[in-house]
């Protein structure tokens, strides 16, 4: 008890707070993380994976049937929008939120504590994930309300609302997604580019936290529409630089490129080289594989948790099976190619591979590391790859945090009414974006992840009793594609729906009311949140 007492009114050093405050960050995450693990971990295994097997073979394996057509569609989405945001448009914002520094940071991680084998895991999850993500969206897309400025909102709150008649556990989940992409999420994304800035160039991490939080301000005050005009453009294109960087690693590590399959496939269930920490046997580093695998495949593809549906249910489109498709493909490009890529740079670099490696080299440091190695091979190289590197992560982990922004957005309005101001939820994505990049994060990675899980939970459930809607809608998009016709969905009589569906959108063919004006959005957005 007197040390205690005299440990508390003894002076404390800047130095020894840090220390301490790590220690009890290392704690908290301690706890948590033996927690999930030892509970829920299992659960949302088994309901992901379930629920991916069940609407696969329901879809008669439409994410391999459609997946060229998946393509061409995405191809014609770029039109104008008629009062909402483009399909295009939703798709990069979903893409922006999935394609951020969790595909960066989170798969080193992963690969780190679970080994190569964890790649594999994650592979899994997003080829079953695909159809989940479809059914979602389109569940977004039918549920979906407009608002007075003539844009949509929609996802799981609302479908869960209009779909199961369930405010509760439309609030619930609400809540739920707000406190993770409004606060754990935005703290997660610049924290790691913090990290990043300070280990690649020495940069204070309170400069890295000013320049983000400025950065943030102009577009998160600035709304949905900017922030679909900004996503439209640098998402593809930040996507498609980084994996033209992992292309270079492979083209220059060609003669690795069996070895590193066989790690992952031997990784996978025990086997291969590499032991993660913390693991004894086979068993063990086969639990490892997949636990870590599912986890952070979750948390970068986000198939099944109920984020990308908010993005979803804003696109204007013909028909809702549409932006399911849209939706279904940026699951493939996260964690195919994007995540596929950190994988190989971090599996063909030494990096990973030396056991002396320091703690702080984890994470979005060790992808850095690795592409460094690999592509500066020079002093002048080894700078400039260096600071296209730091360039691509702030790119990463900006658009993910406005990404995580129109999410948390979608469902604060959802509870305070669709037309109430979301100055607050601003002010708190501000605030997180500013503490993130200064603070030591392990236990906000915890706390993410058991948001993330009971997401999904919530989310899962409610697909799985709503998803004959999508597979409806489904139906009727290959019976119109079957007979030379351009899909455009109505509900009104529609015999491959289950019944008839509680809209004032799609009550007319393709949503396109002519009569629509700002005075008849307002009365429906006034009829919704009395529904609430």
């Amino acid at each position: 008890m007197v040390n205690i007492g005299t440990t508390l009114v003894s002076p404390i050093t800047a130095g020894s707070f840090s220390d301490y405050f790590e220690k009890i960050n290392a704690d908290i995450s301690s706890v948590l993380n033996w927690a999930y693990d030892a509970s829920i971990v299992w659960v949302l295994i088994v309901l992901l994976l379930a629920t991916g097997i069940y609407f696969t073979i329901r879809s008669r394996f439409m994410q391999v049937r459609l997946f060229g057509h998946m393509f061409k569609v995405i191809t014609d989405s770029r039109s104008g929008a008629k009062g909402g945001i483009s399909s295009f448009q939703a798709f990069a914002i979903g893409l922006a939120d999935r394609v951020g520094t969790g595909s960066i940071a989170g798969v080193a991680l992963a690969v780190v504590a679970g080994g190569p084998g964890a790649v594999f895991w994650m592979w899994i999850v997003a080829l079953v994930g695909m159809v989940t993500a479809f059914v979602e969206a389109t569940l977004a897309q039918i549920f979906k309300v407009r608002n007075g400025d003539g844009t949509f909102r929609g996802g799981p709150a609302f479908y869960i609302l209009r779909g199961l008649n369930s405010r509760k556990w439309g609030a619930v989940f609400a809540i739920l997604l707000i406190f993770a992409y409004g606060f754990s999420f935005e703290m997660i994304q610049s924290n790691s580019i913090s990290q990043l800035a300070e280990v690649s160039f020495g940069a204070p991490t309170w400069v890295t936290a000013v320049i983000l939080t400025i950065m943030t301000l102009p577009l998160v005050l600035g709304g949905m529409r900017k922030i679909a005009v900004m996503s439209e453009y640098l998402a593809p294109i930040m996507a498609l630089v980084y994996v033209v960087m992992g292309l270079l690693v492979m083209a220059i590590n060609f003669h690795n490129i069996p070895h590193v399959f066989s790690e992952i496939f031997a990784g996978a269930f025990g086997g291969g080289t590499y032991v993660p920490p913390a693991v004894a046997g086979a068993t063990g580093a086969f639990i490892a594989a997949l636990t870590t695998g599912i986890k952070r495949g979750l948390f970068t593809n986000e198939a099944g948790m109920g984020s990308a549906p908010n993005a979803a249910a804003t696109a204007t489109v013909d028909h809702p099976v549409t932006q399911g498709m849209i939706q279904a493909l940026g699951v493939f490009v996260d964690t195919m190619l994007v995540c596929t890529s950190t994988a190989f740079i971090i599996l063909m670099s030494g990096p990973f591979w030396n056991p002396n490696r320091s703690a702080k080299q984890d994470g979005t440091a060790l992808t850095s590391l690795s592409l460094v190695e690999t592509l500066g091979s020079s002093p002048t190289t080894h700078t400039i790859v260096s600071v296209i590197v730091l360039v691509l992560m702030i790119c990463f982990g900006y658009t993910t945090i406005l990404g995580n922004f129109t999410y948390a957005e979608t469902n604060y309005r959802y509870l305070a009414g669709l037309n109430k101001s979301v100055l607050p939820l601003k002010l708190l994505v501000i605030f997180s974006t500013f503490l993130g990049a200064v603070l030591p994060l392990p236990s906000v990675w915890s706390i993410a992840d058991w948001a993330t899980a009971l997401m999904t939970i919530v989310n899962l459930g409610a697909i799985l009793l709503l998803g004959k809607w999508a597979f409806g809608a489904l139906r009727d998009y290959e019976a119109q594609r079957s007979k030379g016709e351009t899909p455009i969905f109505c509900s009104v009589n529609n015999p491959h729906l289950p019944g008839e569906l509680p809209t004032d959108v799609w009550d007319v063919p393709g949503g396109h009311h002519e009569s629509w004006n700002e005075e008849n959005a307002t009365n429906q957005t006034e009829k919704f949140d009395a529904e609430k």
